[in-house]
Protein backbone atom coordinates (compact mmCIF):
# COMPACT_ATOMS: atom_id res chain seq x y z
CA UNK A 1 0.00 0.00 0.00
CA UNK A 2 1.60 3.36 -1.04
CA UNK A 3 2.67 5.65 1.78
CA UNK A 4 0.76 8.88 2.38
CA UNK A 5 2.21 12.13 3.72
CA UNK A 6 -0.16 14.99 4.46
CA UNK A 7 0.45 18.44 5.88
CA UNK A 8 -1.19 21.37 7.56
CA UNK A 9 0.20 24.83 6.84
CA UNK A 10 3.35 25.68 8.79
CA UNK A 11 1.76 28.22 11.10
CA UNK A 12 3.22 31.68 11.43
CA UNK A 13 4.27 32.30 15.04
CA UNK A 14 3.81 36.05 15.36
CA UNK A 15 1.13 35.18 17.93
CA UNK A 16 -0.55 32.24 19.69
CA UNK A 17 -2.81 29.93 17.63
CA UNK A 18 -6.48 30.82 17.11
CA UNK A 19 -9.40 28.74 15.88
CA UNK A 20 -8.42 29.43 12.28
CA UNK A 21 -5.18 27.52 12.97
CA UNK A 22 -6.93 24.72 14.85
CA UNK A 23 -9.50 24.12 12.09
CA UNK A 24 -7.22 22.70 9.33
CA UNK A 25 -5.19 20.82 11.96
CA UNK A 26 -8.32 19.02 13.18
CA UNK A 27 -9.17 18.17 9.56
CA UNK A 28 -5.65 16.88 8.84
CA UNK A 29 -5.71 14.80 12.02
CA UNK A 30 -9.04 13.24 11.02
CA UNK A 31 -7.69 12.40 7.57
CA UNK A 32 -4.48 10.93 9.02
CA UNK A 33 -6.45 8.80 11.50
CA UNK A 34 -8.63 7.50 8.66
CA UNK A 35 -5.61 6.49 6.56
CA UNK A 36 -4.03 4.76 9.56
CA UNK A 37 -7.31 2.87 10.12
CA UNK A 38 -7.08 1.52 6.57
CA UNK A 39 -3.53 0.26 7.16
CA UNK A 40 -1.96 2.92 4.91
CA UNK A 41 1.54 4.01 6.05
CA UNK A 42 0.84 7.63 7.02
CA UNK A 43 2.98 10.62 7.96
CA UNK A 44 1.13 13.64 9.34
CA UNK A 45 3.25 16.80 9.24
CA UNK A 46 2.55 20.07 11.00
CA UNK A 47 4.81 22.79 12.36
CA UNK A 48 5.68 26.46 12.45
CA UNK A 49 7.05 29.06 10.07
CA UNK A 50 9.38 31.22 12.16
CA UNK A 51 11.19 33.74 9.98
CA UNK A 52 10.33 37.14 8.52
CA UNK A 53 9.74 40.77 9.34
CA UNK A 54 6.36 40.22 11.02
CA UNK A 55 7.92 37.94 13.65
CA UNK A 56 10.83 40.32 14.14
CA UNK A 57 8.38 43.16 14.79
CA UNK A 58 6.19 41.07 17.13
CA UNK A 59 9.23 40.04 19.18
CA UNK A 60 10.53 43.62 19.41
CA UNK A 61 7.18 44.87 20.73
CA UNK A 62 7.42 42.33 23.56
CA UNK A 63 11.12 42.98 24.29
CA UNK A 64 12.10 39.49 23.21
CA UNK A 65 14.63 38.21 20.72
CA UNK A 66 12.97 36.63 17.66
CA UNK A 67 14.18 33.18 18.73
CA UNK A 68 12.81 33.59 22.28
CA UNK A 69 9.49 34.69 20.81
CA UNK A 70 9.36 31.73 18.43
CA UNK A 71 10.16 29.25 21.19
CA UNK A 72 7.32 30.56 23.34
CA UNK A 73 4.79 30.60 20.49
CA UNK A 74 5.72 27.08 19.35
CA UNK A 75 4.94 25.75 22.81
CA UNK A 76 1.50 27.39 22.50
CA UNK A 77 0.83 25.49 19.27
CA UNK A 78 2.04 22.20 20.70
CA UNK A 79 -0.07 22.56 23.83
CA UNK A 80 -3.20 23.31 21.80
CA UNK A 81 -2.61 20.29 19.56
CA UNK A 82 -2.34 18.18 22.70
CA UNK A 83 -5.62 19.60 24.04
CA UNK A 84 -7.34 18.86 20.71
CA UNK A 85 -6.02 15.27 20.63
CA UNK A 86 -3.97 15.93 17.48
CA UNK A 87 -1.70 12.96 16.72
CA UNK A 88 0.91 14.44 14.41
CA UNK A 89 4.01 12.46 13.40
CA UNK A 90 6.37 15.36 12.69
CA UNK A 91 6.48 18.91 13.99
CA UNK A 92 8.88 20.94 11.85
CA UNK A 93 10.28 24.35 12.77
CA UNK A 94 11.90 26.51 10.12
CA UNK A 95 14.48 27.62 12.71
CA UNK A 96 15.63 24.00 13.14
CA UNK A 97 19.33 23.54 12.40
CA UNK A 98 18.52 20.84 9.82
CA UNK A 99 16.28 23.10 7.75
CA UNK A 100 18.85 25.52 6.30
CA UNK A 101 20.95 22.79 4.56
CA UNK A 102 17.78 21.67 2.74
CA UNK A 103 16.91 25.26 1.78
CA UNK A 104 20.48 25.91 0.62
CA UNK A 105 20.62 22.77 -1.53
CA UNK A 106 17.22 23.53 -3.08
CA UNK A 107 18.21 27.16 -3.74
CA UNK A 108 21.37 25.98 -5.48
CA UNK A 109 19.39 23.69 -7.80
CA UNK A 110 17.05 26.51 -8.78
CA UNK A 111 19.95 28.97 -9.16
CA UNK A 112 21.88 26.59 -11.42
CA UNK A 113 18.73 26.20 -13.52
CA UNK A 114 18.96 29.95 -14.21
CA UNK A 115 15.73 30.71 -12.38
CA UNK A 116 17.17 33.13 -9.78
CA UNK A 117 18.47 36.57 -10.78
CA UNK A 118 18.92 40.07 -9.22
CA UNK A 119 16.37 42.75 -10.09
CA UNK A 120 14.55 45.84 -8.87
CA UNK A 121 11.43 45.29 -6.76
CA UNK A 122 8.86 48.05 -6.67
CA UNK A 123 5.40 47.66 -5.21
CA UNK A 124 2.99 47.63 -2.31
CA UNK A 125 4.02 45.25 0.45
CA UNK A 126 1.77 43.80 3.18
CA UNK A 127 3.88 42.89 6.21
CA UNK A 128 0.96 40.85 7.63
CA UNK A 129 0.96 38.65 4.49
CA UNK A 130 4.73 38.98 3.94
CA UNK A 131 3.82 39.53 0.29
CA UNK A 132 3.87 42.16 -2.45
CA UNK A 133 0.36 42.92 -3.65
CA UNK A 134 -0.64 43.75 -7.19
CA UNK A 135 -2.25 47.18 -7.43
CA UNK A 136 -5.46 45.70 -8.83
CA UNK A 137 -5.89 43.69 -5.58
CA UNK A 138 -5.63 46.61 -3.13
CA UNK A 139 -8.59 48.06 -1.28
CA UNK A 140 -9.14 51.80 -0.94
CA UNK A 141 -6.27 53.55 0.81
CA UNK A 142 -3.81 50.83 -0.29
CA UNK A 143 -5.26 48.41 2.27
CA UNK A 144 -4.54 44.68 2.01
CA UNK A 145 -7.53 42.64 0.70
CA UNK A 146 -6.81 39.87 3.23
CA UNK A 147 -5.92 42.15 6.17
CA UNK A 148 -8.21 45.15 5.52
CA UNK A 149 -6.94 47.02 8.59
CA UNK A 150 -3.34 46.91 7.31
CA UNK A 151 -2.01 49.63 4.99
CA UNK A 152 0.51 48.24 2.54
CA UNK A 153 3.97 49.85 2.39
CA UNK A 154 5.54 51.09 -0.84
CA UNK A 155 8.93 49.44 -1.39
CA UNK A 156 11.64 50.03 -3.96
CA UNK A 157 14.68 47.79 -3.48
CA UNK A 158 17.08 45.42 -5.20
CA UNK A 159 16.12 41.79 -4.55
CA UNK A 160 16.68 38.36 -6.01
CA UNK A 161 13.82 37.07 -8.14
CA UNK A 162 12.47 33.65 -9.06
CA UNK A 163 11.49 33.26 -12.75
CA UNK A 164 7.87 32.34 -12.11
CA UNK A 165 6.91 33.60 -15.58
CA UNK A 166 8.93 30.79 -17.15
CA UNK A 167 6.48 28.25 -15.67
CA UNK A 168 3.20 29.77 -16.80
CA UNK A 169 2.55 27.21 -19.56
CA UNK A 170 3.73 24.30 -17.41
CA UNK A 171 1.35 25.33 -14.60
CA UNK A 172 -1.58 25.74 -16.99
CA UNK A 173 -0.83 22.27 -18.37
CA UNK A 174 -0.66 20.89 -14.82
CA UNK A 175 -4.12 22.26 -14.02
CA UNK A 176 -5.50 20.77 -17.26
CA UNK A 177 -3.88 17.35 -16.87
CA UNK A 178 -4.65 17.04 -13.15
CA UNK A 179 -8.00 18.75 -12.56
CA UNK A 180 -8.02 17.63 -8.91
CA UNK A 181 -4.55 19.08 -8.19
CA UNK A 182 -6.34 22.04 -6.58
CA UNK A 183 -9.50 21.36 -4.59
CA UNK A 184 -12.26 22.25 -4.09
CA UNK A 185 -13.35 23.32 -7.57
CA UNK A 186 -13.94 26.94 -6.51
CA UNK A 187 -10.29 27.23 -5.40
CA UNK A 188 -9.11 25.66 -8.66
CA UNK A 189 -11.11 28.21 -10.64
CA UNK A 190 -9.53 31.08 -8.68
CA UNK A 191 -6.00 29.86 -9.35
CA UNK A 192 -6.60 29.12 -13.04
CA UNK A 193 -8.05 32.62 -13.53
CA UNK A 194 -5.10 34.21 -11.71
CA UNK A 195 -2.50 32.32 -13.76
CA UNK A 196 -4.28 33.08 -17.05
CA UNK A 197 -3.88 36.81 -16.35
CA UNK A 198 -0.13 36.31 -16.72
CA UNK A 199 2.52 35.46 -14.15
CA UNK A 200 5.24 37.81 -13.03
CA UNK A 201 8.54 36.83 -11.44
CA UNK A 202 8.50 37.24 -7.67
CA UNK A 203 11.08 38.47 -5.20
CA UNK A 204 12.66 35.79 -3.00
CA UNK A 205 14.87 37.98 -0.79
CA UNK A 206 14.42 40.75 1.75
CA UNK A 207 16.48 43.26 3.73
CA UNK A 208 15.46 41.95 7.13
CA UNK A 209 17.82 40.30 9.59
CA UNK A 210 15.52 37.53 10.89
CA UNK A 211 15.85 34.80 8.30
CA UNK A 212 18.29 32.59 6.44
CA UNK A 213 21.00 34.44 4.47
CA UNK A 214 20.70 34.24 0.69
CA UNK A 215 23.37 31.63 -0.17
CA UNK A 216 24.94 33.84 -2.86
CA UNK A 217 24.54 37.19 -1.07
CA UNK A 218 24.54 37.36 2.71
CA UNK A 219 23.49 41.04 2.72
CA UNK A 220 19.92 39.80 2.25
CA UNK A 221 17.78 37.06 3.80
CA UNK A 222 15.57 34.59 1.97
CA UNK A 223 11.94 35.53 1.59
CA UNK A 224 10.00 33.79 4.32
CA UNK A 225 7.78 31.90 1.84
CA UNK A 226 10.72 30.47 -0.13
CA UNK A 227 12.09 29.15 3.16
CA UNK A 228 8.76 28.05 4.70
CA UNK A 229 7.46 25.95 1.81
CA UNK A 230 10.63 23.87 1.99
CA UNK A 231 9.75 23.04 5.59
CA UNK A 232 7.42 20.40 4.16
CA UNK A 233 10.45 18.64 2.69
CA UNK A 234 12.67 19.06 5.77
CA UNK A 235 9.90 17.43 7.85
CA UNK A 236 10.28 14.22 5.82
CA UNK A 237 13.83 13.62 7.07
CA UNK A 238 14.23 10.64 9.37
CA UNK A 239 15.76 11.70 12.72
CA UNK A 240 19.00 9.81 12.10
CA UNK A 241 19.53 11.05 8.50
CA UNK A 242 21.85 13.83 7.38
CA UNK A 243 19.90 16.88 6.11
CA UNK A 244 20.13 16.39 2.34
CA UNK A 245 17.41 16.53 -0.30
CA UNK A 246 18.09 12.91 -1.24
CA UNK A 247 17.45 11.76 2.32
CA UNK A 248 14.35 13.93 2.72
CA UNK A 249 12.79 12.65 -0.50
CA UNK A 250 13.50 8.94 -0.21
CA UNK A 251 10.47 7.64 1.73
CA UNK A 252 7.49 10.00 2.06
CA UNK A 253 7.78 12.24 -0.97
CA UNK A 254 5.79 13.43 -2.90
CA UNK A 255 3.23 14.87 -0.47
CA UNK A 256 -0.25 13.35 -0.85
CA UNK A 257 -2.17 16.49 0.15
CA UNK A 258 -1.36 19.95 1.53
CA UNK A 259 -4.31 21.21 3.61
CA UNK A 260 -4.14 25.02 3.69
CA UNK A 261 -6.29 28.12 4.06
CA UNK A 262 -7.50 29.83 0.90
CA UNK A 263 -5.55 32.99 1.85
CA UNK A 264 -2.27 31.15 1.14
CA UNK A 265 -3.55 29.24 -1.88
CA UNK A 266 -1.41 31.13 -4.40
CA UNK A 267 1.81 30.24 -2.60
CA UNK A 268 0.94 26.53 -2.57
CA UNK A 269 -0.82 26.15 -5.93
CA UNK A 270 1.31 28.51 -8.07
CA UNK A 271 4.68 29.39 -6.47
CA UNK A 272 5.34 26.00 -4.85
CA UNK A 273 4.76 23.76 -7.91
CA UNK A 274 6.78 26.18 -10.06
CA UNK A 275 9.67 26.06 -7.56
CA UNK A 276 9.52 22.24 -7.54
CA UNK A 277 9.48 22.13 -11.34
CA UNK A 278 12.56 24.35 -11.39
CA UNK A 279 14.36 22.06 -8.93
CA UNK A 280 13.34 19.00 -10.97
CA UNK A 281 11.23 17.45 -8.22
CA UNK A 282 7.83 15.71 -8.43
CA UNK A 283 4.79 17.73 -7.43
CA UNK A 284 2.38 17.05 -4.57
CA UNK A 285 -0.77 15.13 -5.53
CA UNK A 286 -3.16 17.77 -4.23
CA UNK A 287 -3.52 21.16 -2.58
CA UNK A 288 -6.80 21.56 -0.69
CA UNK A 289 -7.77 25.13 0.21
CA UNK A 290 -10.32 25.31 3.02
CA UNK A 291 -12.51 28.36 3.58
CA UNK A 292 -12.37 31.05 6.24
CA UNK A 293 -13.94 30.76 9.64
CA UNK A 294 -15.88 33.89 10.38
CA UNK A 295 -17.23 35.50 13.50
CA UNK A 296 -19.83 38.22 13.19
CA UNK A 297 -19.40 37.99 9.42
CA UNK A 298 -15.65 38.75 9.48
CA UNK A 299 -12.74 36.39 8.87
CA UNK A 300 -11.13 35.34 12.13
CA UNK A 301 -7.55 36.52 12.34
CA UNK A 302 -4.89 37.73 14.71
CA UNK A 303 -4.51 40.98 12.78
CA UNK A 304 -8.24 41.80 13.03
CA UNK A 305 -8.35 40.81 16.70
CA UNK A 306 -11.68 38.93 16.41
CA UNK A 307 -10.47 35.42 17.13
CA UNK A 308 -12.11 32.65 19.13
CA UNK A 309 -9.85 31.33 21.87
CA UNK A 310 -9.58 27.60 21.09
CA UNK A 311 -7.94 26.89 24.45
CA UNK A 312 -11.01 28.23 26.27
CA UNK A 313 -13.42 26.47 23.90
CA UNK A 314 -11.76 23.07 24.40
CA UNK A 315 -11.47 23.50 28.16
CA UNK A 316 -15.16 24.38 28.42
CA UNK A 317 -16.67 21.83 26.01
CA UNK A 318 -14.02 19.17 25.36
CA UNK A 319 -11.89 18.28 22.34
CA UNK A 320 -14.42 15.99 20.65
CA UNK A 321 -17.14 18.64 20.84
CA UNK A 322 -14.92 21.18 19.09
CA UNK A 323 -13.66 18.67 16.52
CA UNK A 324 -17.20 17.47 15.74
CA UNK A 325 -18.78 20.88 15.37
CA UNK A 326 -16.24 22.39 13.02
CA UNK A 327 -16.03 19.33 10.75
CA UNK A 328 -19.76 18.63 10.77
CA UNK A 329 -21.24 22.11 10.57
CA UNK A 330 -18.91 23.65 7.98
CA UNK A 331 -18.52 22.07 4.57
CA UNK A 332 -14.76 21.68 4.24
CA UNK A 333 -13.66 24.03 1.49
CA UNK A 334 -16.33 26.66 2.13
CA UNK A 335 -16.50 29.56 4.56
CA UNK A 336 -18.38 29.00 7.81
CA UNK A 337 -19.55 31.18 10.66
CA UNK A 338 -19.18 30.33 14.35
CA UNK A 339 -21.96 31.03 16.81
CA UNK A 340 -21.75 29.66 20.35
CA UNK A 341 -25.53 29.22 20.43
CA UNK A 342 -25.43 27.14 17.26
CA UNK A 343 -22.43 25.23 18.63
CA UNK A 344 -24.37 24.18 21.74
CA UNK A 345 -27.55 23.38 19.77
CA UNK A 346 -25.69 21.05 17.37
CA UNK A 347 -23.82 19.21 20.12
CA UNK A 348 -26.98 18.70 22.18
CA UNK A 349 -29.03 17.58 19.19
CA UNK A 350 -26.48 15.24 17.61
CA UNK A 351 -24.26 13.89 20.36
CA UNK A 352 -26.47 14.10 23.46
CA UNK A 353 -30.03 13.63 22.17
CA UNK A 354 -29.58 11.43 19.08
CA UNK A 355 -26.40 9.38 19.52
CA UNK A 356 -26.08 9.42 23.31
CA UNK A 357 -29.75 8.68 23.84
CA UNK A 358 -29.70 5.77 21.39
CA UNK A 359 -26.76 4.14 23.16
CA UNK A 360 -28.21 4.72 26.61
CA UNK A 361 -31.71 3.47 25.87
CA UNK A 362 -30.60 0.39 23.92
CA UNK A 363 -28.09 -0.67 26.60
CA UNK A 364 -30.74 -0.03 29.25
CA UNK A 365 -33.12 -2.41 27.48
CA UNK A 366 -30.38 -5.02 27.08
CA UNK A 367 -29.84 -4.89 30.85
CA UNK A 368 -33.59 -5.36 31.42
CA UNK A 369 -34.53 -7.85 28.72
CA UNK A 370 -31.29 -9.70 27.89
CA UNK A 371 -29.57 -10.16 31.25
CA UNK A 372 -26.91 -7.51 30.36
CA UNK A 373 -25.49 -9.69 27.58
CA UNK A 374 -25.10 -9.03 23.85
CA UNK A 375 -28.28 -10.53 22.38
CA UNK A 376 -28.63 -12.88 19.43
CA UNK A 377 -27.74 -11.43 16.05
CA UNK A 378 -30.22 -9.36 14.11
CA UNK A 379 -29.90 -7.64 10.74
CA UNK A 380 -32.49 -4.85 10.74
CA UNK A 381 -29.87 -2.12 10.22
CA UNK A 382 -27.26 -4.13 8.29
CA UNK A 383 -28.07 -2.63 4.88
CA UNK A 384 -28.15 0.93 6.24
CA UNK A 385 -24.79 0.35 7.91
CA UNK A 386 -23.20 -1.11 4.78
CA UNK A 387 -24.27 2.01 2.90
CA UNK A 388 -22.93 4.20 5.70
CA UNK A 389 -19.51 2.51 5.62
CA UNK A 390 -19.23 2.93 1.84
CA UNK A 391 -20.28 6.57 2.01
CA UNK A 392 -17.98 7.32 4.92
CA UNK A 393 -14.95 5.82 3.17
CA UNK A 394 -15.59 7.83 -0.01
CA UNK A 395 -16.15 10.99 2.02
CA UNK A 396 -12.95 10.74 4.06
CA UNK A 397 -10.95 10.17 0.89
CA UNK A 398 -12.16 13.49 -0.58
CA UNK A 399 -12.05 15.41 2.74
CA UNK A 400 -15.86 15.67 2.88
CA UNK A 401 -16.05 15.46 6.66
CA UNK A 402 -19.53 16.95 6.77
CA UNK A 403 -20.79 14.05 4.65
CA UNK A 404 -19.20 11.57 7.07
CA UNK A 405 -21.20 13.07 9.93
CA UNK A 406 -24.40 13.16 7.89
CA UNK A 407 -24.04 9.49 6.91
CA UNK A 408 -23.48 8.50 10.53
CA UNK A 409 -26.41 10.57 11.79
CA UNK A 410 -28.68 8.93 9.21
CA UNK A 411 -27.95 5.52 10.77
CA UNK A 412 -28.41 6.92 14.30
CA UNK A 413 -31.85 8.21 13.26
CA UNK A 414 -32.66 4.80 11.75
CA UNK A 415 -31.71 3.18 15.06
CA UNK A 416 -33.94 5.48 17.09
CA UNK A 417 -36.77 4.98 14.61
CA UNK A 418 -36.38 1.18 14.79
CA UNK A 419 -36.81 1.26 18.56
CA UNK A 420 -39.73 3.70 18.42
CA UNK A 421 -41.55 1.75 15.69
CA UNK A 422 -40.97 -1.77 17.02
CA UNK A 423 -41.26 -0.94 20.75
CA UNK A 424 -39.14 -3.77 22.25
CA UNK A 425 -40.75 -3.20 25.66
CA UNK A 426 -44.12 -4.23 24.22
CA UNK A 427 -42.62 -7.21 22.41
CA UNK A 428 -40.95 -8.34 25.63
CA UNK A 429 -44.26 -8.22 27.50
CA UNK A 430 -45.81 -10.21 24.66
CA UNK A 431 -43.14 -12.90 25.04
CA UNK A 432 -41.43 -12.20 21.68
CA UNK A 433 -37.94 -12.56 23.14
CA UNK A 434 -36.23 -13.53 19.88
CA UNK A 435 -37.57 -10.43 18.13
CA UNK A 436 -36.51 -8.20 21.04
CA UNK A 437 -32.98 -9.58 20.86
CA UNK A 438 -32.69 -9.13 17.10
CA UNK A 439 -33.82 -5.49 17.33
CA UNK A 440 -31.44 -4.67 20.19
CA UNK A 441 -28.52 -6.48 18.56
CA UNK A 442 -29.13 -4.49 15.38
CA UNK A 443 -28.98 -1.21 17.28
CA UNK A 444 -25.87 -2.14 19.28
CA UNK A 445 -24.01 -3.37 16.19
CA UNK A 446 -24.99 -0.21 14.33
CA UNK A 447 -23.58 1.81 17.24
CA UNK A 448 -20.32 -0.15 17.04
CA UNK A 449 -20.01 0.80 13.38
CA UNK A 450 -21.04 4.40 14.09
CA UNK A 451 -18.22 4.63 16.64
CA UNK A 452 -15.77 3.21 14.11
CA UNK A 453 -16.84 5.61 11.36
CA UNK A 454 -16.72 8.65 13.66
CA UNK A 455 -13.38 7.75 15.23
CA UNK A 456 -11.20 10.02 13.03
CA UNK A 457 -13.40 13.00 13.99
CA UNK A 458 -14.29 12.15 17.61
CA UNK A 459 -11.65 9.71 18.89
CA UNK A 460 -12.55 9.91 22.59
CA UNK A 461 -16.31 9.70 21.99
CA UNK A 462 -15.84 6.66 19.73
CA UNK A 463 -13.68 4.98 22.37
CA UNK A 464 -16.45 5.57 24.94
CA UNK A 465 -19.01 3.94 22.62
CA UNK A 466 -16.85 0.85 22.16
CA UNK A 467 -16.07 0.54 25.85
CA UNK A 468 -19.79 0.66 26.66
CA UNK A 469 -20.14 -2.23 24.23
CA UNK A 470 -17.39 -3.98 26.22
CA UNK A 471 -14.98 -3.72 23.29
CA UNK A 472 -11.36 -2.66 23.41
CA UNK A 473 -11.08 0.41 21.15
CA UNK A 474 -9.21 -0.94 18.11
CA UNK A 475 -10.31 1.11 15.18
CA UNK A 476 -9.33 -0.68 11.98
CA UNK A 477 -11.25 -0.39 8.74
CA UNK A 478 -11.28 -4.19 8.44
CA UNK A 479 -13.71 -4.08 11.40
CA UNK A 480 -16.22 -2.06 9.35
CA UNK A 481 -18.40 -5.08 8.52
CA UNK A 482 -21.65 -6.24 10.06
CA UNK A 483 -21.53 -8.81 12.85
CA UNK A 484 -18.44 -7.79 14.81
CA UNK A 485 -20.31 -7.73 18.11
CA UNK A 486 -20.22 -11.24 19.56
CA UNK A 487 -23.50 -12.47 21.15
CA UNK A 488 -23.30 -13.53 24.77
CA UNK A 489 -20.65 -11.00 25.86
CA UNK A 490 -21.36 -9.24 29.14
CA UNK A 491 -22.25 -5.57 28.83
CA UNK A 492 -21.69 -2.90 31.48
CA UNK A 493 -24.41 -0.68 32.87
CA UNK A 494 -25.05 2.26 30.52
CA UNK A 495 -23.32 5.56 31.29
CA UNK A 496 -24.10 8.95 29.71
CA UNK A 497 -22.12 9.24 26.49
CA UNK A 498 -22.24 13.01 26.07
CA UNK A 499 -23.62 15.22 28.78
CA UNK A 500 -26.18 17.68 27.53
CA UNK A 501 -24.82 21.24 27.67
CA UNK A 502 -26.87 23.64 29.72
CA UNK A 503 -26.14 27.27 28.91
CA UNK A 504 -26.74 29.81 31.64
CA UNK A 505 -28.85 32.71 30.45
Amino acid sequence: MPAVALTTPLYYVNDLPHMGSAYPTIAADALARFYRMTGTPTLFVTGCDEHGQKIQQAAAKLNRTPQEHCDLMVEGFKSLWQLLDIQYDRFVRTTDARHYPIVKEFFQRVYERGDIYPGQQQGWYCVACEEFKEERELLEGNKCPIHPTVTCEWRDETNYFFRLSRYQEALEELYRQQPDFIQPQSRRNEVVAFVQQGLRDFSISRYTTWGFPVPIDESQTLYVWFDALLGYITALLEPQDAPTLANALKTWYPIHVHIIGKDILRFHAVYWPAMLMSAGLPLPRQVFGHGFLTKDGLKMGKTLGNTIDPFALVKQYGADAVRYFFLKEIEFGKDGDFSEQRFVEILNADLANSLGNLLNRSLGMVCKYCDSKVPSRGYDLSTACAQMVQQVQRSYEVLAFQEVCQAVLAVVREGNKLIDDRAPWKLYKAGAQAEVEQILYSVLEALRLVGLCLYPITPSLSSKIWRQLHLEPRFLWTEAVWGGLEPGRDLPKPQPLFERIEVKQ
